[in-house]
């Protein structure tokens, strides 16, 4: 019998998956509209699920001949559109017009309609990223768009024209109007903006085709332009669209961009963590900078946890100990459905504080699952705890890493800049405890909001900055994580939830740690 998603693929509607279709990571939950009794009963994969409510990989049909009515279900994500006002100077002077900056997550796209001629803000707007249907994370897309050559980046392309239509319609302008654009993203999302192939992100040493030409000595820069008409764009047809520059493989242009908006002329050392599915470090100061992509995976951000979600009403995203029982706080302050980033780690953090589970992540008496919220059922399994220690050690690994092949010890870096929407809800003294971030006093971790955004706000002003960024970039030295000699013994360590060692040595650097062009 064929299952929901088999009849989505008939009707061409667009179901996100990022697991094969197995009923892990549970993104392709489909509200049933009608003809709910058509369908087998739930499998032990939909369990977590309540109403009318199925993974439409497990929703199995009765009888073919009768009809099904679902749709997938769509929540409003918390998007951050806030970002740190950096002062920059107007270079050109005299451009007419409006420029757009743009943030292309893989999961969320913020923009600003910004006036050339004096930087002043016109509108901002914010996305969930219609990718999703092709996986939660950059190498599920990858993989998808050599399945489907092309898909990605027209879907987004529609989105993205539909909400600046919206846009400028609210600001009663003509979008020929907009004049000059730029994009700030991940390697992936920025490539697959442009039109380029995708596949060698994917495979070591995952760089990109841009990345491949300079260091081939084929382009002096990873930074890409092109014009509005070619790409697809619905602004002024000749508008320039500049791709800000990648740093290296997964360290992206979201990232570079966070650069352009902190400076990199520092004079102590400094950290900057933009934490996602793909987490970005980059520590250093003065000539010195070292930095990392850490492929955390969605365990944080909805996917593989049992009752994860994203960022939406109805996701816990404060918990605490109070007594013998839980004290929560939800998105909307309206009943639970899941628990979200923030959520996940308070969560963990009370869960050791209180000696309710090992580092290793058991519970007491070996139990199977912790319930937080008894009306709904909603808690924390041995499994959901395991998934959450792998992606809490990927964060781990890139820290520990950076900063140990930087010679920088945490208490030596004179500010952490957290980049990003997770970033900006999290307990900062939580993530410490759990060793979700490296210890830096807790009086120099900067928030900075969408850092992203900032830059390319930046480098949409200024010409001038984009040439500095682009020759600054190619000196920041980056480390392939799962190259470094000692790589499986962090990890396995970062796996448990417990602050980094006291002891942390910095200048302890394996001789042969792989550091990449």
């Amino acid at each position: 019998m064929s299952t929901l998603f088999d009849q989505a693929d008939a009707r061409n509607l667009r179901v996100p998956t990022s697991c094969g279709r197995s009923g892990l990571c549970h993104e392709c939950i489909v509200e049933v509209t009608g003809g709910a009794d058509n369908l087998e009963p739930r499998t032990s994969a939909e369990a977590f699920l309540r109403g009318e409510y199925r993974l439409a990989c497990q929703a199995r049909l009765r009888d073919e001949n009768t009809a099904v009515a679902f749709a997938p279900l769509v929540r409003r994500p918390r998007i951050l559109t806030s970002s740190p006002a950096v002062p920059t100077a107007i270079d050109p002077p005299g451009r007419e017009g409006l420029g757009l900056a743009l943030d292309l997550g893989t999961t969320t796209v913020v923009f600003e309609l910004i006036e050339l001629s004096t930087g002043a803000p016109r509108l901002a707007a914010s996305f969930e990223n219609p990718q999703r249907f092709g996986g939660s994370d950059v190498m599920h897309r990858i993989s998808y768009d050599a399945r489907q050559p092309g898909e990605l980046a027209r879907a987004f392309r529609a989105a993205l024209n539909q909400r600046l239509k919206e846009a400028c319609a609210t600001l009663n302008i003509d979008r020929q109007q907009i004049r000059e654009m730029v994009v700030a993203g991940n390697s992936t999302m920025r490539d697959l903006f442009f039109g380029l192939d995708v596949q060698s992100i994917g495979q070591r040493p995952y760089k990109s085709v841009t990345e491949h030409e300079m260091l081939a000595g084929r382009r002096a820069t990873t930074a890409l332009e092109d014009r509005a008409h070619a790409l697809g764009v619905l602004i002024h047809p000749q508008a320039l669209v500049y791709g800000v520059p990648l740093i290296a493989s997964h360290v992206g242009g979201d990232a570079a961009a966070c650069l352009a908006a902190i400076g990199w002329d520092h004079a102590q050392p400094v950290m900057l963590v933009d934490i996602g599915t793909n987490t970005e470090v980059i520590a250093g100061y003065g000539d010195e900078w070292i930095c990392a992509s850490c492929p955390a995976g969605p365990a944080f951000e909805g996917g593989l946890v049992r009752y994860g979600m994203p960022g939406a009403d109805g996701a816990i995203e404060r918990i605490r100990r109070v007594g013998e029982g839980w004290a929560i706080d939800t998105i909307g302050n309206v009943s639970p459905e899941g628990i979200c980033g923030s959520g996940l780690i308070d969560l963990l953090a009370e869960l050791s504080r209180h000696h309710l589970m090992t580092p290793k992540g058991v519970f007491p008496n070996r139990a199977r699952e912790v319930v937080i919220h008894a009306a709904s059922g909603i808690g924390l399994s041995r499994e959901d705890a395991s998934n959450l220690a792998q992606a809490k050690a990927a964060n781990y690994c890139g820290q520990f890493i950076v900063l140990r092949t930087a010679g920088i010890a945490p208490e030596d870096v004179s500010t952490l800049y957290l980049a990003g929407g997770f970033a900006h809800h999290i307990d900062t003294a939580n993530a410490v405890e759990i060793g979700f971030l490296a210890p830096v006093p807790l009086e120099r971790v900067v928030k900075l909001g969408n850092a992203a955004l900032a830059g390319a706000r930046c480098l949409l002003l200024s010409h001038a900055l984009r040439r500095r960024l682009e020759a600054f970039v190619p000196r920041i030295r980056h480390v392939e994580l799962e190259t470094t000699p000692d790589f499986f013994e962090l990890f396995v360590e970062g796996c448990q939830f417990k602050p980094f060692p006291k002891e942390f040595v910095a200048c302890a650097q394996p001789a042969s740690t792989a550091i990449s062009s």
